[in-house]
C-alpha cells in the first residue's frame, strides 16, 4: 500500500470511529406556544391578583401569567383568557386562607355549611375551623334566587332526579329549604346564568360534601348572586 493511501485509510477509520462513539445530540427545549387570547371579561381582576399592571388590556405577559395560573389550578382551558371560570377559581384561591374573614357565617360548635352568594363560594366550618372548602358554587338565577337565611338539611337523596326540570340529574342532593338543595351539577358549573334555586357544586365536591354532612346540619345562606336582583 502506498504511504499516502495508508494515511488516508487511517484518517477515514478514525473519523468513522469518532462519529460512531459520539453521544446523542442534545435536543433543544420545546418553545412555549404563543399566548394569543384577547382580554377577557375579568381581565382587571386577574391582573390585580397576579400582580400585573391593572389596565384591562391583554399583553403577551398578561396572557402568559393568566395561562400559568390556569394550568396551576387545573382549569380545563388553559389559554390565557380571563373568563368566568378562571375568575371563580381566583376567588377560591383568595378565600382559602380564611373564607369567613368578614364574619358573615355564624360560628357555632356544630357544623355550619356556609353559602356566600356574593362570591359564589361554599365551605363548611365547625367553630372557627374550616373542615371543607372553600369551593366554587352556583346559586339561583334572577327570579329563582336561592333563599337566604338559616336552614337545616331535612332530606338527602344520593341519586336524585328532578321531577320538575325534565328529569335533570341532581346527584348527592341534600335538601335544606322548600325544594332547594345542595347537589352536584354534571358538566360545566359555569354554563348559563345560574341554577333554578339550588346550590350547584361540581359532582366531585358534592360527593365529598355528602360524606361530611348529615340530617339537621345547618346551612346558612347570605348575599346576592352577581347578575341577579336585590
Amino acid at each position: 500500500m502506498r504511504p499516502n493511501s495508508f494515511i488516508g485509510a487511517v484518517v477515514a477509520t478514525a473519523a468513522t470511529a469518532l462519529l460512531c462513539s459520539a453521544g446523542p445530540s442534545v435536543a433543544s427545549a420545546p418553545r412555549e406556544a404563543a399566548c394569543t387570547a384577547p382580554a377577557g371579561p375579568y381581565q382587571r381582576q386577574l391582573e390585580k391578583h397576579l400582580g400585573l399592571p391593572v389596565d384591562g388590556r391583554q399583553s403577551a405577559a398578561d396572557c402568559r401569567a393568566i395561562r400559568a395560573f390556569q394550568t396551576a389550578h387545573d382549569r380545563p382551558h388553559a389559554d390565557g383568557l380571563a373568563d368566568l371560570g378562571t375568575y371563580r377559581t381566583m376567588l377560591v384561591v383568595e378565600a382559602t386562607p380564611n373564607p369567613n374573614a368578614a364574619g358573615h357565617c355564624p360560628v357555632e360548635s356544630s357544623r355550619v355549611t356556609c353559602v356566600d352568594m356574593d362570591r359564589q363560594l361554599l365551605w363548611v366550618q365547625k367553630g372557627k375551623t374550616v373542615v371543607f372548602g372553600p369551593v366554587p358554587t352556583r346559586t339561583g338565577r334572577d327570579a329563582q334566587e336561592t333563599r337566604p337565611g338559616r336552614h337545616t338539611i331535612y332530606w338527602r337523596d344520593r341519586d336524585h332526579v328532578s321531577t320538575i326540570y325534565d328529569n335533570a340529574p341532581m346527584p348527592y342532593s341534600q335538601f335544606f329549604d322548600g325544594g332547594q338543595a345542595l347537589h352536584g351539577h354534571p358538566g360545566d358549573l359555569y354554563d348559563g346564568g345560574g341554577s333554578a334555586g339550588c346550590v350547584n357544586l361540581t359532582v366531585d365536591d358534592a360527593a365529598k360534601l355528602w360524606d361530611l354532612l348529615a340530617l339537621d346540619d345547618v346551612v346558612y345562606v347570605w348575599g346576592v348572586k352577581p347578575g341577579t336582583g336585590d
